[in-house]
């Protein structure tokens, strides 16, 4: 019988909140992490999108000046949230050959590969720097973890868009439950609110425009939605064999029973508009959780406000839930952090697992005029789940037609 998978630690960085304390309050209370950019290189390119979540708390606060400079953002915000995520776990002894690393992004070292190709064509070779490409390099946060942690059972580093954080919970929950590992650090990092992603995402139509009014631009499932909102950040989790961490007497913050990864084949940015790539994630995953529609008490949507996104979504969650998807509390946090990309279902999971042990769900914001095509029971204040079990979903989808969903229950 597979080993049952438990989540022990839990770490972020987001734009609303440096650590998961401040971020769950916010989540509940429906705070914006949204802005106005105020770096010069938004007027300089012209940047039709001029908004974005940012960190709350600068990583430059947390880290030493040594560390800043020898990791790319992403990977700052990474070992930001897995040191949170270690500490809060309170391990303080393991066998480093049974502790593993699955931590994922979707673009990666954007800021340093920019930078030195800047730097290439304005000074030459010699003043590229030696630690360019281990910076650049989007397994540099699951190598660097792996680094700081002394994890020698497989430092793994998922890349599937805007599914990667989710995908690195099913790779962690597969490395326990074969037995390869007994702990795994898993998670998500992003950090690509930079000119040309922030340039590429706006000349497909993908970003909100509303630049005058930013903490109201992310929308999901509002019949006026444009598009999503940049966010930038990191989400960890402390995966560990049920056993290993009753065996330590540790404090368990709920049960991982199911993920699922499945691939649209569809287009290379757009989902199916009929959503059976993610229909069939959906149901792959309350399979593998050995879990029935009924018992489906809250989702974290991926809800990203796309006029495109959000309908397929609900279209996946109709097809996979049934008419028990009038009964589901559905949260969609983008709405006040934006999307975190890489990292949004690594954050999304950890703010999923603090739904189910504390029986809340978070916000949704800015939901004004519901589009009547996406009748869900959508979260517009914090709201208490029901007694009894608790089994929620988290679904992510990225482009490339990614799809991964997990599967909490409580513990």
């Amino acid at each position: 019988m597979a080993r049952k998978v438990v989540v022990t630690g839990l770490g972020a960085t987001t734009p609303i909140g440096g650590d998961v304390p401040t971020l769950w309050q916010n989540a509940l209370k429906g705070v914006s992490g949204v802005r106005r950019l105020t770096d010069d290189w938004v007027e300089k390119y012209e940047l039709p999108v001029k908004i974005a979540a940012k960190l709350s708390t600068p990583a430059d606060e947390v880290l030493s000046r040594v560390e800043m400079k020898r990791m790319d953002p992403s990977t700052q915000y990474g070992v930001i949230a897995a040191r949170e995520a270690w500490r809060d776990s309170g391990i303080e002894e393991v066998d480093h050959d049974r502790l593993a690393v699955a931590f994922a992004t979707g673009i990666g070292g954007v800021w340093t590969l920019l930078s030195a190709w800047d730097t290439l064509k304005e000074k030459g070779p010699r003043r590229v720097l030696p630690m360019t490409v281990p910076m650049l390099m989007p397994n540099g946060v699951a190598a660097a973890v792996s680094l700081d942690l002394g994890a020698r059972a497989g430092a793994h580093t998922p890349v599937s868009a805007c599914a990667s954080g989710t995908e690195a919970m099913a790779v962690g929950q597969e490395l326990i439950r074969s037995g390869k590992a007994d702990v795994v650090m898993v998670g998500g990092a992003e950090a690509a609110i930079h000119p040309m992603p922030l340039a590429s995402f706006a000349a497909m139509q993908a970003l909100s425009k509303r630049n005058d009014d930013p903490e109201r631009a992310s929308r999901p499932y509002d019949i006026d939605r444009d598009g999503f909102v940049m966010g930038e950040g990191a989400g960890a989790l402390v995966l560990e064999a049920e056993e290993h961490a009753l065996a330590r007497g540790a404090r368990i913050y709920a049960e991982l029973i199911g993920t699922s990864v499945t691939a649209d084949a569809y287009h290379i940015t757009a989902p199916d508009p009929e959503g059976l790539g993610a229909t069939r994630a959906l149901k792959a995953a309350m399979f593998d959780a050995r879990v029935q529609p009924e018992d489906i008490v809250h989702v974290n949507a991926h809800a990203t406000s796309t006029p495109v996104g959000d309908k397929p979504e609900y279209t996946a969650l109709k097809a996979a839930l049934g008419n028990h998807v009038d009964q589901v509390a559905v949260s969609a946090t983008k709405s006040q952090m934006g999307h975190l990309l890489g990292a949004s279902g690594a954050v999304e999971a950890v703010l999923t697992v603090l739904a189910v042990k504390e029986r809340k769900a978070p916000a949704t914001i800015n939901l004004e005029h519901q589009d009547p095509e996406i009748p869900l029971d959508v979260v517009t204040t914090a709201r208490d789940l029901p007694k009894g079990d608790i089994v929620a979903l988290s679904n992510s989808f990225g482009f490339g037609g990614h799809n991964a969903v997990i599967v909490i229950r409580n513990h």
